[in-house]
Parts: C-alpha cells; sequence; structure tokens
C-alpha cells in the first residue's frame, strides 16, 4: 500500500480485520454508500474489499487519465467508508480480481456484491459465484427494471419505445398520463449551431491532494506507455469532487444544454455537456439523484427533456440491451454479429494522435479525446463514428478504440454506443440506420471546418466518402425506410461520379493507412 493513502487508511481503518463484519466486494465501479447494503444496514456492522488489479489496468492500454480516476476514486471511497465505521480491506494484485478475491473468502466467509455492471468482470468472478464465494444481489444503481425492456417487445429493440414505457411507468415528466409539452421527445428543438453565444463554462478544476498525486506518480510510472495526457487538476476524486462537479454541471451547463446539444466547437469539447458521465459510471454520483436534481431544477423544458433522455432513456437502454445479447455475442441462443456492413479495415494511426489526418474535424476531436479522455456525444457519433464507418474500418476495432480511449467507457456502455450506434455493426437491432453524414453535416453543426484546409462544400472528400459507402452497401441497406431516400439519391448519381466517389474513398483510405497528411487537391 503507498505511503500517503496508506497511512490515511491506517489512520481512519477502526477494524479492518475479523469475521464479525457481514462483507461485501466493492467493485471499481460502485463507489457509492447510497445504493445497497452500504446504504441500508449499519457502517459498524459491515466490511468491504476494494481491490486494484494490475492486470485489469494492462489489458488494454487505457488512457492514463482514465486510470488516475479509477484509482484515485477507489482510494478516497475507501477512506470515506473508514471513516464512516465501515472495516475496509484494500488489496493490490498483479493478477485478477477473482485471484484477489478467493484467499479473502476462505479467511472472512462468503461476500456479497451487487451484481457487477461490467460482463467482463462478471465473466472473470464467474468461478467465485459458482462455488457460492461471491453471492450476488441486485445492483441498485439503475433506474429502470428487466420488466420496463420486456413491455417494449423485440428485438430490435428502440430506444424511443423504451423511453416511453419508463416515462409512464415512473410518471417523470408526465401529467395526467401524458407527456408534459405534448410530447415525449424534443430532440427536434435541440439541434441549434452555436455561434459563440452564450460563452461556454471553463472545464472545472479540482484540488490535487496527497492521494491523487500518488496515483498520478503510480499511473506516470507502471503505465507509462499507455496513451494520452494525465491532468491531476482535472481529477474528480473525492466525493466532495463529485458533488462540486455535478453543481457545476447544474449551475453552469444544463441552462443551455437543450438547444446546443448537438453543437461543435473547437473552443470546447464539451460545450454545455456537464461531463459528469464517468462520474455516474463509477456511482460517484448517482443516476436518481442526478434525475431527481434536473426535474426539481428550474429549467426550460426542451434543456430538462433532453437531460432526462439521456439519463433516463438511452443510457438505461444499452444497458438492457448489452445484458439481454450478453454483451452483444448472442441473439436467442444464435451468435450475433457485430460487423453487419463487413467493414474490414485497420483503424489509422490519425485516430491514435500519431500521425495528423489533415480533415480538421477529425484531428481537433482526437486531440481532445487524448489530451482529456473526453468529448461529448456527437463529436463522439457524427464526427470519430461517422468517419469510421463511411471509410469502412472495423467496428470491434473502432470500440476498442473508444474503450481504451474515453474515461467514461465500460463494456456495457461502450459496446451498444459503438457496436451499434455510431458503427451499425449489429444493423437495426436497436438502431433504425447508420448515423452517417458528408461535409455539410459537419459544417452546419461545428466550426471545424472554418479551420481545415478544405472546403466543405468544394474539396472535403468526406461527402464522396458519403456517397461511396451509400453505393457499397446499397444492398445491406436496401428495405431500410430511414435511409432509403439517400440511396435513391446515390443510385442516381452519374457513373462517372460514383467511379469518382469510390477512387477518393480507396485514396483516402490508403493515405491515412500509410499514416500521411491528406490535402487538397491542386487545382491547374
Amino acid at each position: 500500500m503507498t505511503h500517503a493513502f496508506g497511512r490515511r487508511l491506517r489512520a481512519a481503518n477502526v477494524s479492518p480485520r475479523g469475521t464479525a463484519r457481514r462483507w461485501l466486494f466493492v467493485p471499481y465501479d460502485q463507489l457509492s454508500d447510497g445504493i445497497g447494503p452500504l446504504a441500508h444496514e449499519p457502517a459498524h456492522e459491515l466490511g468491504i474489499v476494494l481491490v486494484e488489479s494490475k492486470a485489469k489496468a494492462a489489458r488494454r492500454p487505457y488512457h492514463q487519465q482514465k486510470l488516475a480516476l479509477v484509482l484515485s476514486n477507489l482510494r478516497h471511497f475507501a477512506i470515506e467508508q473508514a471513516a464512516r465505521g465501515v472495516a475496509v480491506r484494500h488489496v493490490v494484485t498483479d493478477q485478477g480480481y477473482a485471484h484477489a478475491l478467493a484467499p479473502l473468502i476462505r479467511e472472512l466467509g462468503p461476500m456479497r456484491v451487487m451484481r457487477p455492471a461490467e460482463r467482463e468482470l462478471r465473466a472473470e468472478l464467474q468461478p467465485l459465484f459458482a462455488t457460492g464465494g461471491l453471492v450476488e444481489i441486485p445492483h441498485e444503481g439503475w433506474l429502470s427494471t428487466p420488466a420496463d425492456f420486456a413491455a417494449i417487445k423485440g428485438p430490435p429493440w428502440r430506444m424511443d419505445a423504451f423511453y416511453r414505457q419508463v416515462r409512464q411507468r415512473t410518471g417523470v415528466l408526465m401529467q395526467d398520463g401524458k407527456p408534459i409539452g405534448g410530447k415525449y421527445s424534443f430532440d427536434a428543438e435541440n439541434r441549434e449551431r452555436w455561434d459563440g453565444s452564450p460563452e461556454p463554462p471553463d472545464e472545472p478544476t479540482f484540488a490535487v491532494d496527497d492521494i491523487t498525486r500518488e496515483v498520478c506518480e503510480l499511473v506516470a510510472r507502471d503505465f507509462a506507455d499507455h496513451p494520452g495526457t494525465l491532468r491531476p487538476e482535472h481529477l474528480p476524486a473525492s466525493a466532495a469532487d463529485a458533488e462540486r462537479l455535478w453543481q457545476w454541471g447544474l449551475r453552469e451547463c444544463l441552462p443551455n444544454f437543450g438547444p446546443y446539444e448537438d453543437a461543435m466547437t473547437t473552443r470546447s469539447s464539451g460545450l454545455f455537456h456537464t461531463r459528469l458521465s464517468p462520474l455516474m459510471n463509477l456511482q460517484r454520483v448517482l443516476p436518481k439523484r442526478v434525475l431527481a436534481d434536473v426535474l426539481a431544477a428550474d429549467l426550460p423544458l426542451a434543456s430538462r427533456e433532453g437531460f432526462v433522455r439521456q439519463i433516463l432513456g438511452w443510457r438505461e437502454f444499452v444497458h438492457h440491451v448489452h445484458e439481454a445479447t450478453d454483451g452483444f455475442r448472442t441473439l436467442a441462443g444464435e451468435p450475433l454479429t457485430q460487423n453487419a456492413l463487413d467493414a474490414p479495415h485497420d483503424l489509422p494511426p490519425a485516430f491514435w494522435g500519431k500521425a495528423p489526418s489533415g480533415l480538421n474535424c477529425l484531428d481537433r476531436v482526437v486531440a481532445d479525446v487524448w489530451r482529456e479522455g473526453y468529448s461529448h456525444h456527437i463529436t463522439r457519433l457524427m464526427v470519430l463514428g461517422n468517419l469510421a464507418t463511411l471509410l469502412g474500418y472495423s467496428p470491434r476495432q473502432l470500440c476498442d478504440w473508444f474503450w481504451v480511449a474515453y474515461v467514461d467507457a465500460y463494456d456495457w456502455v461502450v459496446e451498444p454506443n459503438v457496436l451499434a450506434m455510431a458503427s451499425y455493426g449489429v444493423g437495426g437491432l436497436m438502431t433504425t440506420k447508420p448515423y452517417v453524414a458528408g461535409s455539410a453535416y459537419i459544417d452546419r453543426m461545428s466550426d471545424y471546418c472554418s479551420g481545415c484546409a478544405f472546403d466543405p462544400k468544394q474539396s472535403c472528400p468526406i461527402t464522396r466518402l458519403y456517397w461511396a459507402f451509400l453505393a457499397r452497401n446499397a444492398e445491406r441497406l436496401a428495405g431500410n425506410q430511414r435511409i432509403a431516400m439517400p440511396l435513391r439519391s446515390a443510385a442516381k448519381r452519374p457513373a462517372a461520379e460514383r467511379k469518382r466517389d469510390a477512387a477518393v474513398a480507396n485514396e483516402v483510405r490508403a493515405t491515412l493507412a500509410a499514416g500521411k497528411r491528406l490535402s487538397p487537391p491542386r487545382r491547374p
């Protein structure tokens, strides 16, 4: 155990050993005493086991900021619980979670654990579940139930049906059985371009205490080969930090969230997004608390509903789909494809920030990600996902890239968002169409094009990539009414234009694969 953290935990830990207590294993993403036994049972009767697994941290080249966020929160949570009178056993292991827990179960007896959100962790712990050493209890952090999901039928599953079902059952934003404002979604109103006003809030910073500093030193030393920038002052690590981040988001972001939810700019990677998802996914700020605060706040209806739809709708929906498909592995007992469009190509160096692509939209978002471990959901979908899908990059590779690059990415959330929505890798299982667009969309919703060597109306290759994608996938997408009109337009393009579209797609793909920069064609 490291020096500052070890000293503080020993000082706070009243009774770290003994079998008189009821013991819980608390995974890295259940760091809350507002749910489960820690919320309902006396602290002095409980003990918790927290595990730091170097094997988990090294399993993928996770962003250094992500590793620091998880470890600093876990350590602060350990001290917070010890201060409440909970006995804390903190274990550091070079191996996996099951290996670390097995001897503790022999010493302390069977432990309870709320159902792990990540399929990967559930699979690793399965031998302990099988022997009864670990006893699974329900995860109380979710806002919806399996019955809510079952009520919408399917597959295919649709988020709007799920969202209506949960709104109707819970009464959230409902009055007399009808949605407040006359409709369930105000998404159509939330698509304004941001032209510089109102001013976006500055990203919040937090005091770096000895525990966070020690964690950052550990990450910089032991995971120096992992990508990404470590920014200690941007790590909300304690319960107080988490509260301050949420209050900042509620006060500074949400009043303008709705109209500019889809806007993108070089001036801010988040605009009016709260940046709360990393802490919600660790349960440091509980979704039920967030929902209650948003419903009680004085916010425009479009902003309130747009945020509620993200929390009560999409976040819950993707969790249920991931569980129902065993992580997109099977459906009704049959193997489930993760590459419905047969996209075979490897992600290029540009995604790793190693070689700029020459496309300002892509290069700016990639730079944001490797600097912050974050960008908001439209840059993820309509820049990174869009370009990867247009160029035929492997959905699995794209998903794994998101998994390591984003501080809020865990399998239950990243796989549905990337394999289903961003890449259409699982086809129409939970989304109605591929989310693809040409340069006109990016120009309309951002200021990226103004700083680019390419002209969005004349020379930008993204539009030809869009037409080439439609031509390449015409048979696979035939019958999809959501994209029928673009497919008809693609079919009407002159043969010479279709040939040029395909040639540009091949040229762009080859240039990026070689780690070279794209440049506009020279005019005679």
